[in-house]
């Protein structure tokens, strides 16, 4: 099962190039204290990492039970 990752906005994007906003947006974030918890793959990782000054980041593990198949 893929890992979560919980991104939180800690500063504004006010000042920043339009790139930087645009990752902010795309992650899910709409201001300071925003938070968005969203996959962990190669593609989130780089979008984090180009606005890591920016934000802060929890690995989540993923609490879904397992499926037991059962269709009852």
């Amino acid at each position: 099962m893929a890992a979560k990752l919980k991104v939180t906005q800690v500063k504004s994007t006010i000042s920043h190039i339009a790139r930087n906003r645009a990752t902010i947006r795309a992650l899910g974030l709409h201001g300071i204290g925003s938070t968005s918890v969203v996959t962990d793959n190669p593609a989130t990782r780089g979008m984090v990492r180009q606005v890591r000054f920016l934000v802060t980041v929890e690995e989540i593990a993923d609490t879904t039970a397992p499926e037991t198949g059962d269709k009852a």
